[in-house]
This record gives structure tokens, sequence and C-alpha cells, in this order.
């Protein structure tokens, strides 16, 4: 993963756009419609989906998965399609990068007591209209805003 990252950190220096991997886990609520897991991040401790760098040798589903799992404690099925893209000014050492990220649904079928980043990280459930009000970013707000019970597709 540090690889990835370092590649991704160079290539922004050079001006290029980055790319990431997220995740939104989600799950019904008994009148059927989506509450979403929010995550707050390391540094900020503002609200955001678990999301990280691809990694080498998993595509984008699976790295978003496992992003998931490591940030948020949470397992499931990620849905086969991206649920879609949103782009964002990442804060590096000495510069922001324009990065664009793939995110993917993650239907939630196990919630972890304790996982890897539990430490650095509160998680909340929220209807899916009032998870898009605490994210920043404009385009991921609209994806969580415009969340519906999405069909289940084969793995």
């Amino acid at each position: 993963m540090a690889t990835a990252k370092k590649k991704a950190v160079r290539r922004a220096k050079k001006g290029e756009r980055i790319r990431q991997v997220a995740a939104i886990p989600f799950r019904l609520r008994e009148n059927g419609s989506p509450e979403v897991l929010l995550v707050t991040s390391r540094t900020t401790r503002r609200f955001i989906v678990p999301k990280g760098w691809p990694m080498k040798g998993k595509s984008g589903r699976k790295a978003a998965m496992i992003e998931a799992q490591e940030e948020a404690g949470v397992l499931g099925k990620v849905l086969k399609q991206p649920a879609g893209t949103y782009s964002y000014w990442k804060r590096l050492a000495s510069r922001f990068a324009r990065v664009d990220v793939v995110v993917y649904l993650l239907e939630v079928t196990e919630e972890m007591a304790d996982w890897q980043e539990a430490a650095n990280r509160q998680r909340a459930w929220l209807p899916a209209a009032d998870a898009a009000l605490l994210i920043d970013e404009p385009e991921l707000s609209t994806l969580l805003r415009d969340l519906t019970a999405p069909a289940t597709d084969p793995a």
C-alpha cells in the first residue's frame, strides 16, 4: 500500500491527477430506506467514507472492501458496478493534489467491535440524506443524497 501512495504522490508532484477507491458502506432500515456508515478522518476529524489507494493485484472493488474493513470495521458484499466518482483536493506535505475517487457500494453484513483503525476513527450510521449534509465534497454529497436502495447484483 505504501508504494501505491508513494507513486501517487510522485505523480501528483508532476501535476498529474491521482486515483483512489472508496466504499459507501450501507444497510437497509426496516422501512427500506438506506443508512450509510461514515467515519472520521484521522487528521481533520471530519466525516468521510472509507477510501484509499489502489492496491497492486486487486480490483478497485476489492481494494474498496479492504479499506472499509480497515477504516470502518465492516464486512460485506461490494456491488459490481461503481456507484459513481467524485474528486477532491488532498493535502500533501508541501502542496495539494487533485484526486479522482471511484466509489463502490458495500452492503454491510457484519460490523466488527474492534478493527484496525478503531483507535483513530469514529463511525456513525446515518440516513443517507443526513450523511450527505456532513460531507464536504459536493459530488460525494450528491452520491449519498441520491442513494436509493440499490438492487443487489450477483457478486
